[in-house]
């Protein structure tokens, strides 16, 4: 087999969280932390698509930037080819890794320059990365790249506020494909957008991914959306991979206790009669995580090994779960 395009080994990201020092002086309290990544490993194969859910605050989108080198990793490392990202990126060879790999951004109302054109907004990287020679260059390939997305390449005059959620998506996704890029880190992309219009920009990036063979990773907590576009599913738990495996296999024999849980609260348009059972609890607070298995005060399995030992990401009948009673064959 050849080697996967995207290698994630042991990601951690801990961020300091404490109040100013006077405030801990006063009050008595020492410094805090939130492990928002803690341990996450995975690969991707090239024009494969990986998607990680999971609830909000899981740690997604920390993942997210730490694969394009927004922030740099407390522990482990990312490789994109068999080369480290994060030493690439501090030396001479960071430009063109960076054009190697871009990222869509959740929010298009955010992510745009509203003082800026179009032709700007797309243009940059263009101009950045040196891939066009003079003005009349750039206008055909913004033009070519708009047109790749579905927009007229006479949109390139107007300004994002001129444009609907959807579209300024497109401009976002035109952006990120304007360096010719083989990996793309999607975070959320279509979460601020109506149904219809997520359709629309799924299906748009799916025909990208095939006529150009992009290598995605696809963050959202839409399952619907997961399934429309993922080949690999991960499924993350305050910080940590808790299931990985083939879309197909995840969907249909989902083995981790809240895998099920989230496949349960998915509405049952076909009224099959089986038994489900609703997202018990609430995510605990990532300052004051639980000891051993940290689903387990949500977790209709759990036991005392569940309460005090950590279960590891382990190979069970073709998929990754971490799971005791998983293991165990409780389940």
């Amino acid at each position: 087999m050849s080697r996967p395009l995207v290698e994630v080994k042991d990601l951690a990201k801990v961020f300091d969280v404490s109040p100013p020092w006077l405030n801990r002086v006063v009050e008595g309290k020492g410094k805090m932390y939130v492990h928002a990544v803690d341990g996450v490993s995975f690969s991707i194969e090239k024009g494969k698509t990986l998607a990680l859910v999971g609830e909000s605050g899981c740690g997604k989108s920390t993942v997210a930037r730490l694969l394009v080198g927004l922030y740099k990793p407390t522990r482990g490392n990312v490789s994109v080819d068999g080369v480290d990202t994060a030493t690439t990126l501090a030396g001479a060879g960071a430009k063109a890794l960076r054009r190697r790999m871009q990222m869509i951004f959740q929010d298009p109302y955010a992510s745009l320059n509203p003082r800026w054109k179009v032709q700007d907004i797309i243009g940059e990287p263009l101009r950045e990365h040196g891939l066009i020679k003079d003005d009349e260059e750039l206008k055909t390939r913004v033009g070519e790249l708009l047109q790749s997305v579905g927009l007229s390449p006479a949109d390139r005059e107007k300004f994002p506020h001129q444009f609907s959620g959807g579209q300024r998506q497109r401009i976002s996704i035109a952006r990120a494909l304007a360096t010719e890029p083989e990996f793309l880190v999607c975070d959320e992309p279509t979460s601020a957008l109506d149904v219809s219009v997520q359709a629309q920009v799924l299906n748009i990036m799916k025909d990208l991914q095939r006529k150009q063979g992009l290598t995605y990773l696809f963050i959202s907590h839409n399952l619907a959306v997961v399934r429309h576009v993922a080949d690999q599913v991960g499924v993350m738990y305050l910080g940590r991979l808790v299931e990985l495996g083939n879309k197909a296999e995840l969907f249909s024999h989902p083995r981790h206790p809240y895998t099920r849980m989230l496949l349960d609260a998915i509405p049952d348009i076909h009224m099959t009669g089986r038994a489900r059972t609703p997202v018990q609890g609430e995510v605990p607070n990532p300052l004051n995580p639980p000891s051993g298995c940290s689903f387990h005060p949500r977790c209709p399995h759990a036991n005392d090994r569940c309460k005090s030992e950590r279960p590891p990401l382990q190979q069970f009948q073709g998929i990754q779960v971490a799971c005791h009673a998983v293991a165990e064959g409780r389940i």
